[in-house]
């Protein structure tokens, strides 16, 4: 299993409480305490040993469709991580989950700005294909005030994710701070 796939459960198991769309609060499968901080629209939390730190954010704006019309539909937690371990020093990951299974051999397009980046996806989560795109990423979502992740559920449910980018940098400059 891929360190990247391990992350993902291990978050999908300690994840606490970040604002919603709506405004409400998600609450994931186990609460933890290790939220330290706040950023405008991005939570930073810290976890385990090594530690891992990570900025996180729940979408402003959802919507799906089905043959171009806008349907509803259950979706788990739906959110976009950026990732710093122990002893990497400025080394980010980013991450999304969809709350859904995404359709197999599919790609999840994120677009900030006039970027657009495919993220490769596994199951419930999608990344950049290597730390390069990371990078990439990192610094367009630094520039950036929205990202937008459009990626094809196994059902065939089209989804637009619209990320709010306020409060991006200072959350993973704190995240970073926290695992060097």
């Amino acid at each position: 299993m891929t360190s990247r796939k391990l992350r993902g459960i291990a978050f999908t198991l300690i994840m606490a409480t970040v604002g919603t769309a709506n405004g409400s609060l998600a609450v994931f499968a186990q609460e933890s305490t290790n939220r330290v901080a706040t950023e405008t629209d991005w939570s930073v939390f810290v976890e385990g040993t090594p530690k891992e730190c990570w900025g996180v954010s729940a979408p402003k704006e959802t919507v799906n469709t089905r043959d171009g019309k806008i349907v509803e539909v259950q979706r788990g937690d739906i959110l976009l991580f950026a990732t710093y371990r122990e002893g990497k020093g400025a080394v980010s990951e980013i991450s999304f989950t969809g709350g859904y299974p995404f359709a197999p051999n599919s790609t999840a397009d994120l677009v900030i700005g006039d970027e657009t980046f495919n993220l490769f996806t596994d199951g419930e989560w999608a990344w950049p294909a290597n730390p390069d795109q990371d990078a990439k990423v990192m610094v367009a979502m630094k520039k950036g005030v929205n990202a937008v992740i459009t990626a094809r559920s196994s059902r065939g449910t089209q989804t637009k994710d619209t990320f709010s980018l306020l409060g991006f940098t200072a959350a993973t400059e704190e995240a970073q701070r926290r695992c060097q």
